[in-house]
């Protein structure tokens, strides 16, 4: 099923600055850390040279750069989550979509590249790869997506047939073409699947609550809507 929310529940789930998971999905790993913090240190030399060309004038507001580029460090992962917030509450229209997993499978997925000179001086690239859990999730209407995360362990538990909740954002306002797709709710297993944590999972599930949550998908009145839309697969 997907029942339309008003635009108001969905930027109560879609936040506009980073929750903790968001926070954290940011932060990454050390080497994440290295590299702000190494911007960090470029911004304030940055400063302190242009600091010196204009004399003392201008002090207070060398100050203030000093101390926003100098955090840098601290508050970019703020900024990045909350730059892909806005990739979701910039569309106009979204809905509580209720569906099953159909299937569920392992990848290995390249996530970046790194030079390196073997002991024979030669330069090669060294490909890192990470193994990916893949949920094919979908419904009767004939919509389906595939939502990818880092495999863990707990994914074991993950089988076809289980209930499958997401938020889906659309241009259009009878959501007939799906543009962005959320990390998913297992509510059987109380996990998330995704690639990034998108929702105020306390309120998704709140939502989901007054809808049902985690029983066979089917149609249902609710405060948001009394209507089943059919929608095309997601680009």
């Amino acid at each position: 099923m997907l029942v339309p929310l008003t635009r108001q529940s969905i930027e109560q789930i879609v936040p506009i600055i980073a929750t903790g998971p968001q926070y954290a999905h940011y932060w990454g790993k050390w080497s994440d850390f290295l590299r702000r913090l190494f911007i960090s240190i470029i911004a304030l030399t940055a400063a302190w040279l242009i600091g010196n060309l204009f004399g003392p004038g201008g002090l207070t507001i060398k100050l203030i750069f000093d101390i926003i580029a100098g955090l840098y460090w601290l508050w970019g992962p703020v900024y990045w989550a909350s730059v892909r917030n806005n990739t979701y509450r910039r569309l106009p229209y979204g809905g509580f979509w209720r569906g099953r997993v159909f299937d569920a499978f392992v990848t290995e997925e390249l996530i970046g590249e790194e030079e390196r000179v073997n002991k024979r001086g030669e330069l090669e690239i060294i490909e890192n790869r990470q193994r990916c859990i893949n949920l094919e999730i979908g419904d009767q209407t004939g919509f389906s997506a595939i939502v990818r995360a880092p495999l863990k362990r707990i994914h074991k538990s993950i089988r076809p047939g289980m209930v499958a909740e997401a938020l889906l954002m659309s241009r259009d306002p009878d959501l007939g073409d799906i543009n962005q797709l959320s990390d998913v709710h297992l509510p059987q297993l109380d996990q998330w699947i995704g690639e990034y944590p998108v929702l105020r999972r306390d309120i998704f599930q709140q939502v989901s609550g007054e809808l049902g949550g985690g029983k066979e998908p089917r149609p249902k009145p609710s405060r948001y809507s009394n209507n089943v839309i059919r929608r095309r697969k997601t680009r």
